[in-house]
């Protein structure tokens, strides 16, 4: 019988778990809320524990920048009290089993490289674009994390802009800034006066998605033009508005790509909510001979 991992994704509202098979199939899949960060791994402890025994591995997903022994180098505060957290040695304490922790963006990553959109790329540049901007870069199916576990952060390229908005990491004119979902919200109620939320935006075709995703069509492909990827997938709640922002996004990115880079296609992500999941898993199974 094939090895099973005990994957777990945590995020910034809800915690979920399951069981993840080496061709991705999720089973047991269960969820609860996020506490604040010094309560979370009782959360993991309780959620996940009682699956631990049928698994050989566990693969943990988490938001924030992961370091390369399993802790939170950094966290934005969506979770209170998470960073600096030894994920990797309180998860193995608590659940007795191996552990591999990454990026949240990462993993769904890896599962978008591996049986999702980006299937069969060698290269592939999966951006999440949702409440933040994340992205990883994946070769031939592992994620590429970098020195310090910031691999991938495409939400922090700056933007071709300089209309002066603050990131919420602080700098000026970074993409997160411009084009995530709560930044869309922001310039339509200041274009309009209106407070919306970002699928009404969508339906009415504003054009504040038009200039979000022009700005992030240029940034993609500055990155696009470094990695020289096979396929380029967009995920997240943003995803979602569908042509009012895939439309604008891939004429700017054919506007600023190489003719090389340009040939790669933009593609929606195929792996919905479970990516981060499921991409967990995959990725503590192929470290499971390291353990």
């Amino acid at each position: 019988m094939s090895p099973l991992a005990l994957a777990v994704d945590i995020g910034g509202t809800k915690i979920a778990a399951g069981l993840v098979a080496p061709d991705g199939t999720l089973t047991e899949h269960r969820r609860t809320a996020t506490p604040d960060g010094p309560s979370i791994v009782r959360a993991v402890t309780e959620l996940a524990g009682p699956l631990a025994a049928r698994a050989a591995i566990c693969g943990i997903g988490t938001a924030g920048t992961v370091d390369p022994r399993g802790r939170i180098a950094s966290a934005n505060d969506l979770i209170r009290g998470w960073a600096g957290t030894d994920v990797k040695g309180a998860a193995e304490r608590a659940l007795r089993l191996p552990a591999v922790v990454l990026n949240d963006c990462h993993a769904a990553g890896v599962a978008e490289a591996r049986i999702g959109a980006a299937r069969g790329a060698r290269t592939a540049l999966v951006v999440a674009v949702g409440t933040g901007i994340g992205g990883a870069v994946c070769v031939s199916g592992r994620v590429l994390t970098g020195a310090t576990g910031s691999a991938g952060a495409l939400g922090h390229l700056p933007a071709p802009t300089a209309a002066g908005v603050r990131c919420p990491c602080g700098g000026l004119d970074h993409i997160e800034a411009h084009a995530s979902g709560p930044a869309i919200e922001r310039a339509y109620l200041a274009a309009t006066g209106r407070a919306l939320p970002l699928a009404e935006i969508g339906r009415l075709g504003s054009p504040v998605i038009t200039g979000a995703a022009t700005l992030l069509g240029r940034v993609l492909a500055g990155a696009a033009n470094l990695v020289d990827p096979d396929a380029i997938v967009v995920a997240g709640g943003v995803s979602m508005l569908g042509r009012a922002l895939f439309e604008p996004l891939r004429a700017a990115y054919l506007a600023e790509a190489l003719p090389g880079p340009s040939a790669a296609p933009l593609l929606p992500a195929a792996l919905g909510a479970d990516a981060g999941l499921v991409g967990a898993g995959l990725h503590a199974l192929s470290h499971l001979g390291d353990a």
